[in-house]
């Protein structure tokens, strides 16, 4: 996952809303968003590589996602996948501090990541890339992307304002936030962040949806949950295009 816009309002019924793009290559092999086999309470698109995912919910109540730190040239081969984080906290009971601390005391163990954690209630934040520890985050509209939350890349500014003014004007979420997600136009050179790649690459990387020859955003995923319910979660498939269907609903 390369970019997760999200609104939090404790004061309305804990609501929380996300919108999400995962970028990757276009050859790793993913199965689309569904119940897993095996735990049929675990909604969530699956990584057949590593076995694990970028973004779920959980029939609890639960919501949690990765995105990774985009560090060039100090990426250590054999380190575990960051996608096992997400599935360890959805599938248990833990708070979102309390999993976040145990995942601080091994994080030395995964190449750079943010990682997002909703246990219903509060709403937790941790970066093995961050001095700061794991934090719980109060009421607002926050932007992640492959530096830490809230790093003002032209993508999570423009994206932030985009939710905004999506919620604005339909404050109940539904599939239609997906068209969010789709902008795929380059940010110009002056706002580009420095990240250790070239120039192009920073071009490349900037629109919030991404498209190249052999890496770009693979699905988009809206989800929305609050204690009064129905819990939302829907994604789209950009690629592989033509998919039947390239979009999955489920609410519950």
């Amino acid at each position: 996952m390369c970019l997760i816009l999200f609104s939090f309002e404790p004061k309305l019924n804990n609501q929380l809303v996300v919108l999400a793009n995962r970028d990757e290559f276009y050859l790793r092999e993913t199965a689309q968003a569904g119940f897993w086999e095996g735990d049929r309470q675990l909604l969530a698109g699956k990584d057949l590589v590593a076995g694990g995912t970028w973004m779920g919910m959980h029939t609890s109540g639960r919501f949690a996602g990765v995105t990774n730190y985009r560090e060039p040239g100090q990426v250590v081969d054999g380190a575990e996948s960051r996608g096992g984080l997400p599935v360890g906290f959805l599938e248990g009971n833990s708070t979102a501090l309390d999993y976040l601390k145990r995942v601080e005391d091994k994080a030395d163990r995964f190449n750079g990541f943010n990682l997002l954690v909703f246990d219903g209630k509060s709403l937790g934040y941790y970066s093995n890339r961050s001095a700061s520890g794991p934090v719980l985050l109060g009421g607002g509209t926050y932007g992640l992307s492959n530096h830490l939350l809230d790093s003002p890349w032209p993508k999570v500014l423009k994206g932030k304002d985009a939710l905004d003014a999506r919620l604005k004007a339909s404050p109940r979420p539904d599939a239609t936030f997906l068209d969010v997600m789709m902008d795929n136009s380059i940010a110009a050179d002056k706002d580009l962040p420095k990240t250790g790649v070239t120039l192009e690459k920073e071009r490349l990387l900037s629109p919030i949806c991404i498209q190249s020859p052999r890496y770009g955003t693979r699905c988009s995923t809206v989800v929305h949950m609050d204690q009064s319910g129905p819990f939302l979660f829907a994604e789209k498939t950009v690629v592989p295009k033509g998919l039947s269907p390239d979009t999955v609903i489920y609410t519950f």
